[in-house]
């Protein structure tokens, strides 16, 4: 039983690291994309969070997005301490939601459901972070700042919830069938369902299509 259990921390460290990994190259990778408003970025890597989460629990999701964000301030941001705070507020109102709601309910419907509340959750809670902490990050008026929100921070926020949602839904199963092939995942538990239709993957798309479309008006491309 000791061994069995000391295999699963391995697998289960391997797989954390693994994501933490990828979630930091899609930090990386994310800096050839516009910024909005001057500072506002995006960036993928709340998909491959909120992946974690749907594989372990929300706590993971709030572990991986703590350790990327300290390893984003050490190595490539310039934001500092604010820039900590606002990545991890950002992503964890964004994946632990997602990750809740899925563990209640392991379907599509459930993933859906889960990512959806993410988007509007997140959305929310950084329109009211931001009107909080912006005005000492940037050294302007808070009355600025609050002219922002309905048409800068919350367009923004929703518009990026819905990239990582869509990009969520398409990478989930290719991501846990790769885990679970090379047995650092359990397989899934009796009468779980494992195939995704068709046309639930047409949907994510067209929903990133909807999103990316929405980006690209945002930063001025469109």
């Amino acid at each position: 039983m000791q061994d069995q259990n000391q295999k699963m921390s391995t697998r289960y460290l391997a797989v954390v690291a693994m994501l933490t990994a990828i979630s930091f190259v899609a930090v990386l990778l994310a800096k050839w994309i516009p910024n909005v408003s001057g500072f506002l970025s995006y960036d993928p890597k709340d998909a491959v969070i909120v992946i974690a989460g749907f594989i372990f629990g929300p706590l993971t999701s709030v572990f991986i997005s703590v350790l990327v964000s300290l390893i984003e301030m050490f190595t490539i941001s310039s934001t500092g301490l604010y820039g900590l705070l606002m990545n991890v507020v950002s992503t964890c109102a964004f994946a632990v939601p997602a990750a809740w709601v899925y563990t209640k309910y392991r379907t599509q419907r459930g993933a859906i459901g889960g990512l959806s509340l993410s988007v509007a959750v997140m959305a929310l809670v950084m329109v009211a972070w931001n009107y909080v902490i912006t005005p000492f990050y940037m050294g302007v008026p808070r009355e600025t700042v609050a002219g922002m929100l309905a048409t800068v921070f919350l367009p923004f926020n929703l518009v990026k919830g819905g990239m990582n949602a869509a990009l969520t839904m398409l990478l989930y199963k290719p991501v846990v069938s790769a885990l679970r092939g090379a047995g650092l995942v359990a397989p899934p538990r009796s009468g779980q369902k494992g195939k995704i239709s068709f046309g639930f993957y047409l949907f994510a798309l067209a929903v990133l299509a909807t999103f990316v479309l929405l980006f690209l008006v945002l930063v001025g491309v469109l």
